[in-house]
């Protein structure tokens, strides 16, 4: 089958604490977890979470151990963006805080204009936009 606008996309990046990334991101965003596998110590095995929504084309895969462990290395660019075509709620944003996120600046001010950025405990942005995205 060909790559299509439908196929699925998982965002894969490290993590240094899965418990923490889990309170984040199910609890603070409220995604739901999809799997989860805890790594043997066989070669090439490693702690492994994938949360997202059960019915969306995308999820986010985070990685934790393993023989040859990367640690996460964020810069202020590496964002997930989510366009709430609305204001952002600031009950989102406290859960957000409450479960282990920090509320930035974005030195992007197009970022600080049109929406919130906040970090997940290893450091990665997640910016919560007002706008919408058309994709046309």
């Amino acid at each position: 089958m060909p790559f299509t606008g439908q196929s699925h996309v998982r965002l894969a990046r490290p993590s240094r604490d899965l418990i923490a990334a889990e309170r984040f991101w199910v609890g603070g965003l409220g995604l739901t977890v999809l799997f989860r596998a805890e790594g043997s110590r066989e070669p090439g095995a490693h702690d492994l979470l994938m949360v997202g929504h059960p019915d969306a084309s995308w999820h986010l895969e985070l990685v934790h151990g393993g023989d040859h462990p990367a640690r996460p290395r964020p810069t202020d660019e590496d964002l997930l963006v989510l366009y709430l075509d609305g204001p952002v709620p600031q009950e989102m944003v406290d859960r957000l805080e409450e479960h282990g996120g920090k509320r930035v600046l974005s030195p992007n001010p197009y970022w600080n204009e049109w929406g919130v950025t906040v970090e997940d405990p290893d450091g990665y942005r997640l910016v919560l936009c007002a706008r919408d995205w058309p994709n046309s």
